[in-house]
């Protein structure tokens, strides 16, 4: 067990699901449901994950989680770097919002239920930012069509 996990084991027992190590990065998966206290864990402990450079998402619509959620931390004194994972589930995706750990979370929470449809619990302002507020679909999801479809935007042709 990494230092990482054993820094989320020791705040909340059970939380760490799996750690892999692929060409020098540390990626350490967590349950859905203890996501915040894994981000709390890692920011306050002696490590201090200050910052949340992303987070972002991958639909595996074969996988019974669907929808696998990634943040991307680096400790700032000693540059240290880690991915924390967690399936935010198929049928209704959705997760707590690191908003409370890392306030930087807002919009880039906000892009990832705007392109996935991932809702975040407790986000403050979970609403689309990069498309339209009446587009229809989650366009990088992947049962979104491609090709066939009208053009939203004819104003601009």
């Amino acid at each position: 067990m990494s230092d990482v996990s054993a820094q989320i084991e020791a705040v909340s027992p059970g939380a760490v699901v799996g750690e892999w190590e692929h060409v020098g990065e540390l990626t350490v998966e967590v349950q859905k449901e203890r996501i915040v206290e894994a981000c709390r864990a890692l920011r306050d402990g002696p490590t201090q994950y200050l910052l949340l450079s992303d987070v972002t998402c991958a639909d595996f619509p074969d996988e019974p989680g669907r929808f696998r959620m990634a943040y991307h931390l680096t400790a700032i004194p000693s540059g240290a770097r880690v991915r924390l994972r967690a399936w935010a589930g198929a049928l209704d995706p959705e997760i707590e919002s690191v908003t409370s750990v890392w306030p930087g979370a807002n919009w880039m929470e906000r892009e990832v239920y705007d392109q996935f449809g991932v809702r975040f619990a407790g986000h403050p302002d979970l609403c689309r930012i990069l498309n339209p507020l009446d587009w229809d679909g989650h366009p990088l999801r992947r049962d979104y069509p491609i090709g066939g479809e009208d053009v939203q935007f004819s104003d601009a042709v």
